[in-house]
Formats: C-alpha cells, sequence, structure tokens
C-alpha cells in the first residue's frame, strides 16, 4: 500500500526560481528566508544523503536527514536538528569541528569542505525553525498562469506567446531584455534544422524572403510539421532514448531486423499520434485488447535490449540484464529518474527502495525473451508476405486514387473557385433523413448530462480548455461523415447557445481513434461560419484556431460536419475527441451527434473545397475578392494534402515490406519476482517472499480498478497506464523539459535525465508547469508542443553574444538569447547531401549501408558485412544507415552519437579535429562537396553570384562582403593554378562545409 502523501508543498513561486538563480550566481541576499529545495537540499544530498539518507544498508548511526521526524527526533537528550537553535544542533556542531574522528561530512567521504556560505545557511535554516519541503518534482503540476504582460514599450509588443510572458519576466527582474529577432534567413535554417533535420532549399529561402505577410514565419511552421521528414527528425531522438540498433551487441553483435519498429515511430510521430497512447502501445501494445499488428510492432520499444549469443553463456543471467535494461530506460524515458541506482541497494539520494526498484522489475519479469541463437524469437508478420492480401492491395489502390486526386484535380477546383468567387458560398450538410442520430454511452461523460431524448448531451461550462472524449456505438454500416450540431437552449426564457457572455463557443480541434489508431479527418464544413472561424480550421494541426458561428441568432441551425480520409469500416468501436477553446466558458450548452454512410453526401468536390478553400472563404470581406495572403493559405493546405496523401501511400507500402520484428509478449503464466540482494540474479531474498508488480510509494499509486491480466497482478499495460495519467507529474514534466532542450540546448532543468533530489533545480520552475499542463490539457499532441515553442519570441531571438549578458547570465539560463547548437552527426551528412541534391526522400524500409572506410570490423570479434550501396541507396538520410553496436559507423563514433548499448536522452556534443579530417576526407563528404561544385559551377551568370548560390545552398543565407570576396580571391587563385574549370568550385564547397557554421546551428 502507498501512504498517505503529505499535503503538497507549493515551492515553485516565480520568486522561488528567481531566487534559485542569485543562488547559482553566489549572490543570494542575506535577508531573504532560507529555503529548503532551493538552499538545503543540495548542501545536504551532496554531503550527507549517502549515509543518512534513503538507503538503509549504508546508513550511518540509522540518522536520516532526509526526512524531518527522524532528523529532529531526541537522541538521548541531543538533536541532530533542533529547531531555533543551532548552537544545540550536533549536525552543526560536527560541520565545524576539527576533530577527524567526529567531523562531517567525514575525511573517507572524499567530500569537499563546506564553505563559510554554506555553512551560514545551514544556520539561517535552523533558527529559521528548520522547515522542509518535499522535493519540487514529486509534487502535483501547478496550476500557474503566465505572468501579465508589460503595459507598454517595447517588451509589451515583444512577446508573442505565454512563454515569452515567463521568459520576460525573469529577465525584467534581473535588469536584462531579451534579444532582437534573428536574421529571417537565420530563423528559416534554424526552423528546418530544428523541425526537420534539413536546411531549405534556395527557392524556399527566396520565397521567405519575399514574403511580407505577418504570418509568413508561421505558415513555415505548419508545413513543416505536416512534412513527412518532421518524424525523421524528432524519431531519431526518440530512438536514441529507445537504444535502437540494428545488431544485438555484445561481441558477436549479429543483425538484427528492428527498422519495422523505427518506422513505426516515425508514422506516429508524422499522425502526432498523442503521446500518451504513444507511450501506452510502446510500452504494452500487445496487452491492449484485440490488440493489431502495428500495435504488437510498437512495442519493439524494449526489444531494444541487448542480446549475448556467445557459447556457455547462462541464458538466464542476460535475460535478467535485459529486464533490468528495460527497467532503467523507462525510469530514465519517461521519469527522468536514475532508478538504475536502486538496483543493488535503496536510492541513496530520492525516495526509491531497493524492494521498489524490483516491484518495477515485476511488471516486466514475465515476458518471452531471445537470449541465443537457437532460441524462440517472437516476430510479426508483414502486411503482405507471399501472396498479396485482397485487403492490403485495396488500402494500396486506395491510397494512389487519393494521390491523383489531390494532384491532378485539387488546383484547377483551387482556381476555378477563385473566378466564381462571390457566387461560392458553403453548402448545407445534406438532407436530413441521411443523418442517423447517434446515443451517447449510458453513463454520462463528466461535465455532461444526457437529455430525455436519449441524443443530446446537456454539457456543463467551464473557464478552461475542455476536452470531451465521446465513445461512439458499434455500427452496423460504415460512415463516411460525422455530423455535430450545437443547438441553443431555453435559460431564463432566452435562447442561449453557449455559456459564453457573448453566447459564442469555439471548437479548437476533433479527431477519431479506432481500435488500430488515429482515423485521420479528411475535412470538415459547415452550415454556418463566423469571419476567421472557418470549419476548415478543426482540421489544421492548430492549436489556435477553431469554428465557431455568430451568436445573433441562437435559433439557426448551427453544424459541423467532419469526413474521414477514409471510411469508418462497420463494427467498428470509435471515439470522438472535441477540443473546445479556453477562456470564458467558450463551450456549447447542448451538443448532439449524427452519423451517416452515404458516399454520395460528401463529395469529392466539396470536401476539398471545404479542406482548400474554406480559409479564403472565412476572411474574405463582404465585398472584395480574396486577398493574396489568402491565396497562399490555400495553395499551402494544397500542398499538405498532397503530402499527406504521398505519405498515407508510402507508409502503407513500408507496412508491406515487413518480414519479421521482435515484439513483447507476456507469458501465460507470470513468474515470480524476488528482490536480488545487492542486485545479484543469483541471490534472491526468499525470506522477503515474492513481490508483486508495483509503483513507488513516492509518486501516485496505481489504479485501483481490476489489473488488466486474467492472474490479478498488474503487467506493463497498467504500468504504462500509470505513467501517462494526469496525477502522474514526472511524465509531462520531464517529455516537455525534453522537447524544450531541443529547442535551447539545455532543458528548464539542466539534468534532464535526473529530476531527482541531485538534480536541478527549475530556472523556470513556473514555466516548466505551465508547459507540462498546456502538453496533457492540450491531448498530450507533441505537435502542439513544438508549434507553441518555435512561435515563441523567445525561439526566435538572434544567437549573437551580448556583454550584459555574459556579465550577469554567462551560462544564457534566462534565455535572453538564443544558443548556437552543434549539429547532430546524421544532420551534418544530411545537410551536406542536401545541399549537392544528392539526398534520397525516400522514407522507412530496412536499414542501408553508405560508403565506410575498409577494417571497421578488424577489431570486433566477429566480422560483419557491409555490402556498400549504390545508386540512391547510397544517399538515404543517415537516420538509415545500419548500426552494428560493437562499431558504429565512423560518421556516429566521430560526431557524438552513443553506441546504443543503453538509452541516451541526451547526446554531449564535441569539437575535434577528427571531426573536420571526416569532413574534408570521407567519401561521402567528398562526393558531396565534388556534386554541389558541380552544380553551382553549371549556373549562369557571374562568379559572384555562383558564390552567392553556394552560400545559400549550404548555410542558407548570402555571404557577408568579406566572404563574397574571400571566395572569389580563392576561385581567382584556383583557376590560375590550372585544372578543370569545375575543381576550383569543388574546392570551395569543400572548404564551406568543413566551417563552424556549416555544423552549427544558429
Amino acid at each position: 500500500m502507498h501512504p498517505t502523501h503529505p499535503s503538497p508543498v507549493r515551492v515553485l513561486a516565480l520568486s522561488g526560481a528567481v531566487a534559485w538563480f542569485t543562488v547559482l550566481a553566489g549572490t543570494t541576499a542575506a535577508a531573504e528566508a532560507v529555503r529548503f529545495n532551493r538552499d538545503i537540499r543540495p548542501i545536504l544530498s551532496d554531503n550527507c544523503f549517502a549515509c543518512h539518507g534513503p538507503d538503509e544498508d549504508d546508513r550511518g548511526g540509522d540518522l536520516r536527514l532526509d526526512v524531518r521526524s527522524e532528523a529532529i527526533a531526541d537522541r538521548g537528550g541531543t538533536h541532530a536538528i533542533l529547531p531555533g537553535k543551532p548552537e544545540e544542533s550536533e549536525i552543526l556542531r560536527r560541520i565545524l569541528s576539527h576533530d577527524a574522528d567526529e567531523v562531517m561530512p567525514p575525511p573517507r567521504a572524499k567530500k569537499q569542505k563546506l564553505t563559510a556560505a554554506h555553512i551560514d545557511l545551514v544556520r539561517r535554516w535552523i533558527r529559521e525553525g528548520a522547515v522542509y519541503q518535499n522535493h519540487w518534482a514529486f509534487e502535483p503540476l501547478e496550476l500557474v498562469s503566465p505572468p501579465a504582460a508589460a503595459a507598454a514599450g517595447p517588451a509589451a509588443a515583444w512577446a508573442r506567446t505565454p512563454i515569452d510572458q515567463f521568459i520576460l519576466a525573469r529577465l525584467r527582474e534581473e535588469g536584462l531584455a531579451p534579444s532582437p529577432p534573428a536574421d529571417r534567413a537565420v530563423l528559416l535554417r534554424r526552423v528546418w534544422l530544428d523541425l526537420v533535420g534539413l536546411q531549405p532549399s534556395r527557392q524556399e529561402l527566396e520565397s521567405f524572403l519575399r514574403d511580407e505577410s505577418p504570418d509568413a514565419y508561421e505558415r513555415v511552421v505548419d508545413r513543416l510539421l505536416a512534412s513527412p521528414h518532421y518524424g525523421e527528425r524528432w524519431g531519431r531522438h526518440w530512438l536514441d532514448q529507445a537504444r535502437y540498433a540494428d545488431s544485438n551487441g555484445y561481441s558477436i553483435d549479429a543483425a538484427r531486423a528492428m527498422w519495422p519498429w523505427r518506422d513505426w515511430v516515425i508514422d506516429a510521430l508524422n499522425r502526432d499520434m498523442p503521446f500518451d497512447r504513444f507511450t501506452i502501445e510502446q510500452l504494452a501494445g500487445d496487452l491492449l485488447p484485440q490488440a493489431n499488428r502495428l500495435q504488437r510492432i510498437a512495442t519493439g520499444f524494449h526489444r531494444n535490449t541487448m542480446i549475448n549469443q556467445e557459447g556457455g553463456t547462462k541464458p538466464e543471467q542476460f535475460r535478467s540484464e535485459a529486464v533490468v535494461d528495460r527497467v532503467n530506460t523507462t525510469g530514465a524515458v519517461w521519469l527522468g529518474l536514475t532508478v538504475g541506482c536502486a538496483q543493488c541497494h535503496s536510492h541513496k539520494y530520492d525516495p526509491l527502495t531497493h524492494k521498489e526498484y524490483f516491484q518495477l522489475f515485476g511488471f516486466f519479469n514475465s515476458d518471452t525473451d531471445i537470449n541465443n541463437v537457437g532460441d524462440s524469437v517472437e516476430v510479426v508478420q508483414g502486411e503482405i508476405t507471399g501472396t498479396p492480401g485482397a485487403v492490403s492491395r485495396a488500402e494500396l489502390d486506395m491510397a494512389e486514387r487519393a494521390i491523383v486526386a489531390t494532384r491532378s484535380g485539387v488546383r484547377d477546383r483551387l482556381e476555378a473557385w477563385l473566378a466564381a468567387w462571390p457566387s461560392i458560398e458553403p453548402d448545407a450538410p445534406g438532407p436530413a433523413n441521411a443523418w442517423t442520430a447517434v446515443t451517447p454511452p449510458a453513463a454520462p461523460l463528466p461535465g455532461t448530462t444526457l437529455e430525455e431524448d436519449g441524443v443530446t448531451l446537456a454539457i456543463e461550462g467551464t473557464p478552461v480548455r475542455r476536452t470531451l472524449v465521446i465513445p461512439l456505438p458499434v455500427g452496423t454500416a460504415a460512415v463516411t461523415a460525422i455530423r455535430l450540431e450545437m443547438p441553443a437552449a431555453e435559460v431564463d426564457g432566452t435562447l442561449r447557445r453557449s455559456h459564453a457572455k457573448d453566447d459564442l463557443f469555439v471548437l479548437n480541434a476533433a479527431s477519431l481513434t479506432g481500435p488500430t489508431g488515429d482515423l485521420p479527418l479528411m475535412a470538415a464544413f459547415a452550415t454556418a461560419e463566423r469571419p476567421k472561424f472557418a470549419a476548415a480550421a478543426i482540421v489544421d494541426g492548430r492549436p489556435e484556431t477553431g469554428w465557431s458561428v455568430a451568436a445573433q441568432d441562437p435559433a439557426a441551425e448551427a453544424a459541423v460536419v467532419l469526413v474521414p480520409r477514409t471510411p469508418i469500416p462497420a463494427d467498428t468501436a470509435v471515439s470522438l475527441r472535441l477540443e473546445f477553446a479556453a477562456g470564458g466558458s467558450q463551450l456549447p450548452r447542448r451538443l448532439r451527434i449524427e452519423t451517416t454512410g452515404d458516399p454520395q453526401l460528401v463529395p469529392l468536390d466539396v470536401a476539398a473545397r471545404d479542406t482548400l478553400g474554406a480559409a479564403i472563404i472565412a476572411s474574405r470581406a463582404a465585398e472584395e475578392g480574396p486577398r493574396e495572403a489568402d491565396v497562399l493559405k490555400a495553395f499551402a493546405v494544397v500542398d499538405r494534402a498532397q503530402h499527406a496523401a504521398v505519405f498515407d501511400r508510402d507508409a502503407l507500402r513500408r507496412r508491406a515490406q515487413i518480414g519479421q520484428t521482435m515484439v513483447m509478449k507476456s507469458l501465460p503464466q507470470p513468474r515470480q519476482t524476488f528482490l536480488h540482494l545487492r542486485g545479484d540474479y543469483l541471490n534472491p531474498d526468499l525470506k522477503l517472499g515474492p513481490l508483486a508488480p508495483d509503483t513507488p510509494a513516492f509518486l501516485p499509486p496505481l489504479a485501483a480498478d481490476t489489473p488488466a491480466a486474467p492472474s490479478g497482478t498488474p503487467t506493463r499495460l497498467d504500468l504504462a497506464r500509470w505513467l501517462v495519467r494526469p496525477d502522474n507529474p514526472l511524465t509531462p514534466r520531464v517529455t516537455v523539459n525534453r522537447v524544450w532542450m531541443r529547442y535551447f540546448g539545455a532543458g528548464l532543468v539542466e539534468t534532464e535525465n535526473d529530476f531527482g533530489t541531485q538534480g536541478s533545480m527549475p530556472t523556470h520552475p513556473e514555466l516548466l508547469d505551465w508547459l507540462a499542463g498546456e502538453f496533457v490539457r492540450g491531448g498530450w499532441s507533441l505537435k502542439k508542443l513544438h508549434r507553441l515553442i518555435v512561435t515563441t519570441a523567445t525561439y526566435r531571438q538572434a544567437s549573437v553574444q551580448r556583454d550584459d549578458l555574459a556579465a550577469r547570465d554567462p551560462r544564457n539560463l534566462l534565455l535572453g538569447r538564443q544558443n548556437r547548437i552543434r549539429l547532430d552527426a546524421e544532420v551534418v551528412r544530411d545537410t551536406a547531401l542536401k545541399a549537392a541534391d544528392l539526398l534520397s526522400a525516400d522514407i522507412g524500409g530496412p536499414s542501408v549501408y553508405p560508403p565506410q572506410p575498409e577494417g571497421v570490423y578488424a577489431f570486433t570479434q566477429a566480422g560483419k558485412p557491409w555490402p556498400t550501396a549504390t545508386g540512391p541507396q547510397r544517399y538515404r538520410r543517415s537516420l538509415y544507415t545500419q548500426f552494428y553496436r560493437s562499431a558504429p559507423h565512423p560518421l556516429f563514433t566521430t560526431f557524438d552519437a552513443p553506441n546504443f548499448s543503453v538509452s541516451c536522452t541526451r547526446r554531449l556534443p564535441s569539437n575535434t579535429p577528427l571531426q573536420s579530417l571526416m569532413l574534408a576526407n570521407d567519401v561521402i563528404f567528398v562526393e558531396a562537396a565534388a556534386a554541389l561544385g558541380d552544380r553551382v559551377a553549371a549556373l549562369p551568370g557571374p562568379d559572384d553570384r555562383r558564390i552567392d548560390a553556394m552560400f545559400e545552398l549550404c548555410l542558407a543565407r548570402r555571404p557577408t562582403a568579406q566572404e563574397r570576396a574571400a571566395s572569389g580571391d580563392f576561385l581567382r587563385s584556383q583557376t590560375a593554378a590550372g585544372g578543370a574549370a569545375a575543381m576550383p568550385w569543388r574546392t570551395l564547397a569543400r572548404g564551406l562545409i568543413n566551417t563552424d557554421n556549416f555544423v552549427t546551428r544558429e
């Protein structure tokens, strides 16, 4: 049983964060009250908890200093800590002692002597009552509001989002101001590298620089988030955490086929699978009711453990080590804790006991595993193996038809609509008798009641963003569209449609989820729309947009039709998720749902018209033609629709290629789990007896409902659901912190892998909790989180050093400017190939073998085949390079990629001469420089124009006058030396790829 949690101690006030930073800078104000988490816990954790903390085995004198009741207890007339009386507190006497036998910490501990400032803090803390606080990371998320924006002045115009308000408030308290925006070319390259891991083309750069519309940047962001290359870039970060490799590890390190799981990750991220589902399917997709093939493939996350194939090994030893790795990886990825420290004894710093570690161990202890070559491998067969299945071929045919429809007809139809502009009006959803009313669940949803007609939901009002998840009953026929009607209700004799004072509601987003995953929506169209609140905004993926109707006539019909990209099959259970706007109770009072299976009710023209043209229709003035910005938006949606159709087709093709891949599978009868004394699997604690799987007591307990397994024992599915429960504060904090880290070089919590008591305090604690709360309230959408961050003024700042920031905030913790970030190994190679126009855009499939030097496997126990790729396969994105753990491709080892024996939550960048040598001499970079030089040499115009082109291709910017002059002088000197006409350009390209500018994101 979990003990009752104490009342939360709210320690995340903004003033606390300010004071914490001053502690970091060594300038704590003497008059300020001492705080345990900020001032005292770090001292005790660094110097005392190893012997006087949670670990009972190594505890000195049974004294615990991490628990107040024990620290202040009377011990025969003495007190380690006597609140209010530091002179009578044994801890202070021992710290000040010069006797080697009693001074604390003792010399044998090899701790640095406490400074005078530390001792003064301890003395003041005891004098002020020795008040303890719970560790901030284990406390529930704070419901915080952004600081009020500045009333006037430049600062008021600078803040674009609530994030900026948090950042600006901290800077102003330190007497600092944010940096100006980055140059537009720099910003474009930055967001391209961050979101898709590639630099923009010359055409994309030119188009962006010419586009002066106020939302030009936001449209770039939306296009990048819709790109299939987004999943590749952010999939790479996830593969690092999952310790993904294409080989088993250890000395033999034979190849394995885990790439289907890698492709599942890319697909899931591109579809913006909610992170809670993303978690559940990877940890326990096989345990979901009627788990499908893709959900089983998702469990490859924990089949990325290493496998020892040497002769004479003990299978149980390495099975146990694989389970240990799964426990440690789960703790690191989702909880941000050093869980592995409790494998051999209770954690010395965090409240995780040795027993609790093996209770976590129990969740993974009953799965089948491969340990030797001869053992059976749990596999998933491909969707198309042998004779193609009729269903799969039909899916592929449908995907091909969708591509043809978007490519061949959409632009023509859009242009025709624009020509007939004054006559375009939204169509009615169709005849009433074509729709069938949906009966909501018998048990009312939270915040709703079912009216007497049995089909209308009455919705309660609330001032925060409201999400309704409504299970739809299983139908006997396919569903081609869903209709939502918001009828008015009579309130005090007046018809009211909304809970808001202005009688307006806003439906931000809608989505469908079936047993096999998300069911993408193709279009949304309505009977009526408010200007700038078009129905198409429901499916545009932007959290700040939505559909609404005017408030003037509550009796008028207000209905919207949602069109799935493909019909919902009969006998399919589907959930409808509706997200209404935040603030002002902007919720409808009533909701009625209807469905139809009529294929003619939503013809392609109408659906495409509303997907592609509604932005124009909704935003036009009463008697004016379309604005240029509106037309650009509509054509951008055309492009996104086309990309989506191609992506769906390619995803089906990749699934069709799947042969065999390892997945998780539980034993019919669970194994017994025992505590391993000192972590030794050969030494189980039989006196303690078998342990049931359970979660740590310092976090919310497992749900009290019936475990998922028939045996009654909690399973991986219970653990997965627990990790993403709204009351588990660590998962959302850890996840948003890591996303933040990718954009700014460091997290709001610098120790992104340690949210325990040894970790860093957050630099902006209220911002961290606000972001985590928005992440959960926004449906766990990673794309929404990315968009929220990259559209901030904070992200858009220049990265140029400033003297005032260097003096007051030398590590840029307050984010008065953007940080320069070294590119990952894969991005360095991919950007070189794209600049040379060599990069293959193919997504997914088996790993490939680009060139690498001879002799890579000369020092490994077993040689490895490396059939060097030719043609497009030679230039696939680096994400798809075959990765052997024992000897990775030199690109990865040179540019700081780990060997993925264990989870890597953050790569540590370096800057070495070997990197420069690889950029200059590796085969791929030589080929890229040659192709780039030839490409530029073939361009028309004078050399200065070609030099500009080369800089644009490599760095997505024009050269400075000094760079242009130096490049021209170099070309002339090379030409004078003789040789082929293209050689000087090849050499210049080789040099430009080898610059700091090329391998750094500004």
